[in-house]
């Protein structure tokens, strides 16, 4: 991932809205969601929720794909780990005896 990559990433998720969508896919798993499930489970008018998956898309965060009359949305889990490891390649300056047990990761729900 590059700089400019990065930033559209991080750009789509700067918004409420968006981070909830795309961490309520990121739970969903490689399956996914339907447009109407996410519309209901987050509370999202439709055509609100239209407009935000169009940026996330756009961003390459989320992978859609429709079967039958459905349009089923997924977290690209590749570009969210590009944009990971993007934001943290350059930990403690490369020195990798400054995370011995990789403490710059969380561990646990308290943490994040």
């Amino acid at each position: 991932m590059n700089k400019e990559q990065a930033l559209i990433a991080l750009s789509a998720i700067a918004q409420s809205a968006r981070l909830d969508i795309f961490r309520c896919l990121v739970q969903a798993g490689p399956e996914g969601l339907a447009a109407g499930v996410l519309s209901d489970a987050l509370q999202i008018a439709n055509s609100t929720l239209s407009f935000h998956l169009k940026a996330l898309t756009h961003a390459n965060l989320i992978c859609a794909r429709q079967e039958s009359r459905f349009i089923y949305y997924t977290a690209n889990y590749a570009q969210m780990n590009g944009l990971l490891a993007y934001l943290t390649e350059n930990c403690c300056g490369g020195d990798s005896t400054c995370c011995p047990e990789l403490q710059c990761l969380p561990t646990s729900k308290e943490t994040r």
